[in-house]
């Protein structure tokens, strides 16, 4: 009888899921999490020290407000992770309703423009929100439930599922379009290129988008589809001397900047350039030229080494999802933050064209804060539904 109950006991342990046998903080990828959060508050710094010489009266208003957004973002993340994948997909339509709202709330009286993007809304205790950075999350869990959605023991999406799924994901993409926010334009159609490519559907498909937006970018210019300051900053990207544009002066500035670091950089809160006020908004786009002069090259490859794990992280998660709704959420987000992160750094570096995106975790920017952290909660949800 005792032979027995081992036995029956062995059984039922041996039954047991993963989530029973290992809790919810055991599953959860530290190395990403670490990694984000050790970008995030090096960004704290970067921000404060950048911030001071902007607001005299309040040095501390941009770093407590990061602060802030940084909480708040990391509190998403761990709800999002924690949500059951069932109920993800069956919510995600009313995310994709909710950020086309929000997309079109920029039109109205309560949207204003800066740096010639009518990306913005005001709420009421002046907070501002940007719904395109919403509208990333909203396009990759709508593109995962549609390209995962086989019938009929289908190993890939039919043609018909794949133009459906980009129409739907091009009105999202039309709308920012609108607001003349090309930097967000161009992470959206990465992002979209990227999911078609892994959720099995055939090669013309991505070809197709490549060609059009190769097309379309060649075009750009002769159609009139650009503004008059998107071609300064893109003739100051090809030729940085040719003429004194608000574009080729902040990417000069900041290779000044970048230049005059050194090795081990001129000490935080002692950039000439940064403490001068010399870079213009170096508290978000050029955020990493602080840390380029302020930290040396050795800040800079930090961030970059922080960038390359959260990256890795994020592949990893990808590639051993269990079901390909989870493996294109991951996907999704990792071409997401590797296409920002490269086109931050690059226009910094002066090897890509002025945008105004934010580097993710590091720049400051509540709404970017906060959306780069849920993309992490999605990571981590893949992550633990992986070991289910």
């Amino acid at each position: 009888m005792t032979e027995g109950y081992r036995t029956t006991f062995k059984r039922r342990q041996m039954s047991l899921s993963s989530s029973q046998r290992n809790p919810y903080w055991r599953r959860l990828d530290w190395v990403l999490i670490g990694a984000s959060l050790s970008a995030s508050l090096l960004g704290c710094v970067l921000v404060w020290s950048a911030g001071r010489s902007d607001l005299a009266e309040d040095p501390l208003y941009f770093l407590k407000r990061h602060v802030i957004y940084l909480v708040v973002g990391l509190a998403l993340a761990l709800l999002v992770s924690r949500i059951d994948h069932r109920l993800m997909r069956a919510y995600t339509p009313v995310v994709y309703g909710a950020s086309l709202l929000g997309l079109l709330l920029v039109f109205s009286p309560l949207g204003y423009t800066i740096g010639g993007a009518r990306g913005w809304f005001k709420l009421p205790m002046g907070i501002t929100l940007q719904p395109a950075e919403f509208a990333k999350v909203a396009i990759i869990l709508m593109l995962a439930m549609m390209l995962s959605e086989k019938r009929d023991a289908e190993s890939a999406p039919r043609d018909r599922d794949v133009l459906f799924a980009l129409l739907v994901a091009a009105v999202p993409l039309g709308l920012v379009l609108l607001q003349n926010d090309t930097g967000t334009v161009l992470i959206m159609g990465t992002i979209i290129v990227a999911m078609v490519a892994v959720s099995g559907a055939r090669t013309r498909w991505v070809a197709g988008m490549l060609a059009a937006a190769v097309t379309l970018g060649v075009l750009a210019v002769p159609l009139g589809l650009l503004k008059d300051y998107q071609i300064q900053r893109l003739t100051a990207f090809v030729d940085p001397t040719a003429e004194a544009s608000a574009g080729s002066y902040a990417v000069n500035q900041a290779a000044i900047a970048i230049g005059g670091g050194g090795v081990s950089g001129q000490g935080l809160f002692s950039g000439t350039q940064t403490q001068g006020g010399f870079v213009p908004v170096n508290e978000s786009d050029f955020i990493f030229s602080v840390a380029g002069e302020e930290l040396g090259f050795i800040g800079a490859v930090l961030i970059l080494v922080l960038m390359a794990v959260i990256l890795w992280r994020g592949i990893r998660i990808a590639l051993k999802a269990q079901d390909l709704f989870g493996r294109l959420v991951a996907t999704g987000v990792v071409a997401w933050l590797a296409f920002q992160m490269f086109e931050n750094i690059g226009m910094n570096l002066g090897i890509m064209p002025v945008t105004g995106v934010p580097l993710p975790f590091v720049s400051f920017g509540g709404t970017s804060m906060i959306a780069t952290w849920l993309g992490i909660g999605l990571l981590l949800n893949v992550r633990i539904h992986s070991d289910n």
